[in-house]
């Protein structure tokens, strides 16, 4: 299923937030939570699945760089969220695609906050259309954000926590389509079958730098790209059908694995996938 925003831009700048690097003070929220000072980056943050993990890994005590494409008032929004409730936030307009503009994202967070810790890598679209009728060009913008982004992002942030010498973690936002055919959606697919692999290699080659990778791979999440989706009474009917928990999950149920991941909870784990998909991939042959 279609699970996270993301676009094409040609820039790549600052939209600066409060944010001074030092953790959140006492009698915030942030206070003496379990991300408490750290630093994380959070690509497709403005809407949807990213906006969810980027505030509520804030919630948890670290300081957020709001990636966003074409949506300043959105991100701007997740910013001014994220202050309200006592945390630090900056938004940076960058394409993920584009090796320029993602150095340009690491630098501008690390400017800001002094290090990073946490890479999220949300960033994503899709388009559906029949194998036989998909232009290259689509191929390529798909691939483009859905791979070549996370390659392009944790390759730069891997680079910083290695400098930095106190590891990391990298959490890509893959999809149930990393494991499940999706007829009309074949480069979504490939995108996030080469993620599951990029993942598990990069896992085994960042463990000696104390960088652990993984993946959480939503099912069917209630985000605005699932609007003509929820319109459509058959289509609803079916894709219900297939999901055991017999409801489609929320942003903040992947948000919450995301956060875990982050955490020092997670620290002996590297190289897996956790699905977020209420039991849909063990019933479900394609969608």
């Amino acid at each position: 299923m279609d699970t996270e925003q993301h676009g094409v831009s040609s820039s790549a700048k600052g939209s600066a937030a409060r944010g001074d690097g030092e953790p959140a003070p006492a009698g915030s929220v942030a206070a003496n939570a379990r991300l408490r000072g750290k630093v994380a980056i959070v690509t497709g943050a403005a809407t949807g699945i990213g906006s969810a993990i980027a505030q509520r890994l804030a919630k948890d005590g670290a300081m957020v760089a709001v990636d966003y494409i074409g949506s300043p008032d959105a991100a701007s929004d997740v910013v001014a969220g994220i202050e309200k409730d006592g945390g630090k936030a900056i938004a940076v307009e960058a394409d993920v695609s584009n090796v320029d503009q993602v150095n340009a994202l690491v630098y501008q967070a690390v400017a800001k906050f002094g290090k990073l810790d946490i890479l999220v890598n949300n960033a994503g679209l899709e388009h559906k259309q029949p194998f036989l009728e998909t232009p290259f060009a689509t191929w390529q913008k798909v691939i483009g954000v859905d791979l070549t982004g996370p390659w392009l992002c944790s390759q730069a942030a891997a680079r910083q926590m290695v400098q930095q010498g106190h590891g990391g973690r990298i959490i890509n936002i893959s999809s149930v389509h990393e494991d499940m055919a999706m007829p009309t959606n074949a480069p979504y697919c490939a995108a996030k079958g080469g993620l599951r692999m990029l993942m598990r290699t990069i896992a085994v080659e960042l463990a000696a730098h104390d960088i652990n990778v993984n993946n959480v791979a939503p099912g069917a999440i209630d985000t605005p790209m699932d609007k003509p989706l929820e319109q459509n009474a058959a289509e609803m009917k079916t894709l219900l059908a297939e999901i055991p928990l017999g409801r489609m999950g929320k942003p903040e149920e992947v948000a919450a694995m995301v956060a875990f991941l982050a955490s020092d909870q997670a620290g002996y784990i590297t190289g897996s996938t956790f699905f977020v998909d209420g039991g849909m991939l063990r019933q479900s042959g394609t969608l």
